[in-house]
């Protein structure tokens, strides 16, 4: 990933602006449906949360995520659970677990294959794979907007993203090629509440910063405001601004299977 993709955590603002990426996520955690005694991987834990929900249900937990801020974040929170820092496409574990569970992590890793061969090594056979992720269509109206906010204030345009929104049938296959099967996937429109009149610019700022990474700061602002002129036709609605989320939510095992 080129430097001005890489994404910048703000622990402060994921958790004061956006933490409907967690509270969103609790049906997921009942799809897990953690046990007593069970080892679970959190993948892409972010600041906690989710870890936390999982080990209430009595199973060992190992918080990981990619970014040092997030997790000295999440241990800050929650002292008597464990995580480290580590990376989605290489990271190993000490023994293989019962459950890999990640909520909002998958797209932001574009080397989908290193990923899945990665979680599969650290899954015992007939462990679970749970995970909710953006999928195809993801944030459309918001890229749209941010494309032609460029193009019109004549800034330079680019197709590049650094996120994975794939279809379902194109990440079952991947995960079937690694010997998972999958037992559940939905795609579903998701239609997310962001808070506040600046919900639209806060979720800019957290989540879009490198589409604005190569302008000025009085040039980031401008764009900024152009993108969200051209959205708010279609994301603000009843004094409420929305991201357009759609969400793939699956379940794979591990096959024991040759």
């Amino acid at each position: 990933m080129s430097p001005e993709m890489q994404q910048i955590w703000k622990p402060d603002l994921y958790q004061d602006k956006h933490n409907f990426v967690w509270r969103n996520a609790q049906g997921l955690v009942e799809l897990l449906a953690p046990q007593p005694g069970e080892t679970v991987v959190d993948w892409g834990c972010g600041t906690g949360h989710l870890t936390h929900a999982i080990a209430a249900s009595g199973a060992n937990v190992l918080g990981i995520d990619a970014d040092p801020t997030m997790i000295n974040t999440a241990q800050q929170q929650f002292p008597h659970l464990r995580f480290r820092v580590d990376d989605a496409c290489t990271f190993r574990l000490e023994a293989p677990v019962d459950a890999v569970f990640s909520n909002a992590t998958l797209h932001w890793v574009p080397e989908a294959d290193r990923a899945i061969a990665c979680i599969r090594a650290a899954l015992k056979p007939g462990g679970r794979f749970v995970a909710e992720f953006g999928g195809h269509g993801n944030v459309a109206t918001i890229l749209r907007a941010i494309h032609t906010a460029r193009q019109q204030l004549g800034f330079r345009t680019s197709d590049a993203t650094p996120w994975f929104f794939p279809t379902i049938g194109e990440y079952a296959t991947r995960l079937e090629r690694y010997g998972f099967e999958v037992q559940f996937a939905t795609l579903r429109d998701r239609p997310t509440p962001l808070e506040g009149d600046n919900g639209l610019e806060n979720w800019l700022r957290m989540f879009a910063g490198r589409f604005f990474a190569d302008l000025t700061k009085a040039q980031q602002a401008e764009c900024v405001a152009a993108a969200i002129a051209i959205a708010r036709p279609v994301l603000h609605h009843n004094d409420q601004w929305f991201a357009d989320y759609r969400r793939i939510r699956l379940v794979a095992i591990n096959s024991p299977r040759p």
